[in-house]
């Protein structure tokens, strides 16, 4: 946790599909981290009764990846078989759910690195039925609800400074220091992470880590545009509103929501993201649809990009390509993807730097913006 590589892995885990008029995509992308800690699960259509509903969730994976591996194909079925979900106490289910997997996760030492170390997720995952978005947060990890390419809901990070949080923690005889739990650790709400769960003489829920949700339930209207859930690694470098007002734009020149998905995820890490990123994008019926002027524009804008870098690059002596990346930035280009900026039309300017120059300088004049 914390270690990173010399260069970023940048090949992508991608899902996608479509049912009860829902459209989703999945990117995902290791990036700086050493290992890939993240995991999801997307279902659209759950049967057994359930057939009209549809279920989503990002795991974002500490100390090591057994625990969101495990969460990502346990807790819908933690979640669906307690009686208080099979009998319509939807609210209830979801929470008992989060804190039946979290129980029985404590007596599986294959999840533990060892006996006094074990590693943990946070879950963010959401319901989506005909007439109701249920969304669950634990940690850090966020879901965030669109119409007209602007936030309308957001969970709020678990996080140990909040006053909630940090008179749990300290109820529980730990402290927050350089805004950790005990100094250590990130999140004051996730699955697993038994090290800080054991105070003999507090529940479940008055730990130094809770595993117990955030719960939310949504009525949805014909304006919901579409539903993000990510871990922070997308959220550390864009804004609620970047991601909605990015999403939003794209949705006009492409309905491929795994292509766009895959864009939120390279702008992040082109403005600087270190972190495994991880985000599910589902779409409702009011999303924007694909218009031949949008598309127009945005192919207007890449020409317009390309011939800057041309003309950058023969007039400059230029090393390397962040430094391409400033001169380009300077310009003040209208019509750039909000919330995205022309670090969303990064593999362009990459494109043409190394057409430019030999094949052999390219590993070395070619490093990440930001990085």
């Amino acid at each position: 946790m914390g270690a990173f590589l010399d260069k970023p892995r940048t090949n992508k885990h991608n899902d996608g599909g479509e049912g009860n008029k829902l459209l989703f995509g999945v990117s995902s992308m290791q990036g700086w981290r050493c290992e890939m800690e993240d995991a999801y699960y997307a279902r659209a259509g759950l049967g057994n009764g359930l057939d009209d509903w549809s279920f989503f969730a990002v795991f974002d994976g500490h100390a090591g990846y057994k625990v969101s591996e495990h969460c990502a194909k346990h807790l819908l079925n933690s979640i669906i078989g307690t009686k208080e979900f099979r009998s319509g106490n939807h609210v209830k289910g979801i929470r008992k759910g989060f804190l039946d997997i979290d129980n029985k996760m404590r007596s599986m030492p294959e999840l533990c690195e060892s006996a006094s170390k074990c590693g943990g997720t946070t879950v963010v995952c959401a319901f989506v039925s005909p007439t109701q978005v249920y969304i669950a947060n634990c940690g850090d990890s966020r879901a965030v609800l669109c119409r007209q390419g602007t936030p309308v809901f957001a969970t709020q990070d678990h996080k140990p400074i909040l006053p909630e949080e940090k008179e749990r923690i300290h109820n529980a005889g730990g402290s927050v220091m350089i805004k950790r739990v005990n100094g250590t650790l990130a999140v004051s709400r996730a699955l697993g992470d038994y090290d800080f769960k054991n105070v003999e003489d507090k529940g479940q829920c008055e730990q130094l880590v809770s595993p117990e949700p955030e719960i939310f339930c949504q009525a949805r209207q014909d304006t919901d545009e579409f539903l993000v859930l990510a871990c922070d690694g997308i959220w550390d470098v864009m804004s609620n509103e970047d991601v909605c007002s990015f999403i939003h734009s794209r949705l006009k020149i492409s309905n491929d929501l795994v292509e766009i998905a895959n864009e939120v995820v390279d702008t992040c890490l082109h403005k600087g993201s270190r972190d495994n990123m991880s985000i599910i994008i589902i779409s409702f019926p009011g999303a924007p649809k694909p218009t031949e002027e949008a598309m127009a524009n945005d192919r207007r804008l890449d020409k317009q990009i390309e011939k800057i870098a041309r003309e950058e690059i023969e007039t400059n002596d230029f090393t390397y390509i962040c430094e391409l990346m400033d001169a380009i930035q300077s310009k003040n280009i209208e019509g750039l993807p909000p919330g995205g900026g022309l670090h969303s039309k990064y593999h362009i300017i990459e494109r043409i730097f190394k057409e430019m120059f030999p094949e052999e300088q390219c590993e070395v004049r070619n490093i990440f913006y930001n990085m």
